[in-house]
């Protein structure tokens, strides 16, 4: 739970970001660093591709931070600038593009089906989830956080939070299914 003081501190932090306040950014940049880039080098084939997509996705930030509307998270809404910043690294890139594990032991839905979506198509379809269910798996999947950890962070117990990720699976195994029928290419 953010407290006063830690939003206060953060619409500052913004401020002086916005107002171009070289100190500012490194104070942001400083205390988002070791997130964002554990995530990034979940999807990173090396040290220097993670880099370069957080520091594409950091660029990002700063070129829209003057449009935060401190109406959710500092820290989310950072984190899905830097993941689209991935998602567009890999599109781009002659690389093969990666994906977020969404099933690992569940019975796989359709391998061409996971093979078709992009991150951005992902992203789309997580966003339908339900919030909580939502931000489980995001600090599940995406984060790395264990159920412990997302329980204290949200409040719930370890079993909830387990609960929503396997919901999650379910709703996402469902919304996948029918983006491939709709694209016409999955008639499994």
């Amino acid at each position: 739970m953010a407290t006063q003081k830690d939003n206060n501190n953060e619409r500052e932090l913004v401020e002086g970001c916005v107002n171009n306040d070289r100190r500012s950014q490194e104070l942001l940049y400083r205390k988002f660093f070791p997130t964002m880039y554990r995530m990034c080098q979940r999807y990173a084939n090396s040290e220097e591709e993670a880099v370069e997509i957080l520091n594409s996705g950091f660029l990002r930030v700063f070129t829209k931070l003057h449009t935060f509307q401190f109406a959710g998270s500092l820290e989310g809404w950072i984190r899905r600038l830097v993941f689209h910043s991935m998602a567009d690294y890999y599109r781009k890139s002659d690389k093969k593009v990666r994906f977020l594990p969404v099933e690992d032991w569940d019975a796989p839905t359709s391998t061409s089906a996971l093979h078709q979506l992009y991150f951005e198509d992902m992203v789309s379809l997580i966003d339908k989830l339900p919030k909580a269910t939502r931000e489980v798996f995001w600090l599940y999947a995406v984060d790395g956080y264990t159920h412990m950890e997302i329980g204290k962070r949200l409040g719930i117990s370890d079993g909830t939070s387990k609960w929503h990720l396997s919901n999650a699976r379910k709703k996402l195994k469902v919304l996948m299914n029918k983006e491939s029928n709709h694209s016409g290419q999955y008639t499994g």
